[in-house]
Parts: structure tokens; sequence; C-alpha cells
């Protein structure tokens, strides 16, 4: 992974962003010499925030199934007919 100062991505935004669209490659931004942000470019931040609703999903069934907050496959039918027809 790239690594830039927030100097010169002030400076030189426009080599910075060519060389984010040319590799894919994420840039972490410093302050000061510590880490501050992350430069990814669109397609990636889009790839990962669908697989973190994905992941979200999972975990909300995976609680559901501890809680006991689930159906048998009659019992979501029945609640599901108005929808199902």
């Amino acid at each position: 992974m790239k690594t830039e100062l927030v100097t010169t991505l002030k400076r030189q935004a426009a080599r910075v962003l060519a060389d984010l669209h040319e590799t894919g490659e994420p840039v972490l931004i410093t302050e000061h010499g510590k880490p501050s942000a992350y430069l990814i470019n669109v397609d990636s931040y889009e790839y990962m925030q669908d697989r973190m609703h994905i992941l979200e999903g999972i975990a909300r069934g995976e609680r559901a199934i501890l809680e006991e907050r689930t159906f048998s496959h009659a019992e979501a039918q029945e609640k599901m007919k108005k929808w199902l027809g």
C-alpha cells in the first residue's frame, strides 16, 4: 500500500489520483506522521459497502437464531400469505 503525506495530497492531488486510478491500490494519507485516512477508488468503496451490507444481514440472522426469533417454513409461509397471494 502506498503512503502519502497530507501535504503531498494537497499539492499533487491530480498525480495521487492518477496513480490511484492506474494501480487501484489504496493510499494511506498521514498527518504529522500518523495515519489519517485511506484514499480508495470508487469501485473498491462500493464493493466494500456491498460486502458490509451482506455481512450485517448474516450477523442479524445469526443473532435471530441465537435469540430464537425464527420461524419454521410453514410459519413463515403463513405470515407471508398476504404478500405471496
